[in-house]
């Protein structure tokens, strides 16, 4: 755990926790796509930190493998989402325009 300072510990722990939350307010709004949307972002994020947490090792290099293809995952299915929302919002008649 001697990779990263206790401050830098505090955020990654802390990004980890907001986007837990985050994902079960998404849901509760009614939003399940993109709940859904939100979890490779957070598989990414475990992966780093669990790459972190064993002090960077080698023989966890693939963590690093695995966290990148879960951020474009993450992305992808983010960018998705959201613009399947503005769709519906626009095919609803709640477009602000």
């Amino acid at each position: 755990m001697h990779a990263l300072s206790l401050g830098t510990w505090w955020i990654h722990v802390a990004s980890v926790i907001e986007w837990c939350v985050a994902i079960v307010l998404m849901h509760r709004r009614g939003l399940p796509g993109m709940a859904w949307a939100m979890l490779p972002a957070l598989v990414s994020a475990m992966a780093a930190c669990t790459w972190h947490l064993f002090d960077n090792s080698e023989a966890l290099r693939g963590l690093v493998t695995l966290q990148a293809l879960f951020t474009v995952i993450g992305n992808s299915t983010l960018a998705f989402a959201a613009w399947q929302l503005q769709r519906r919002k626009v095919v609803d008649g709640v477009s602000g325009s």
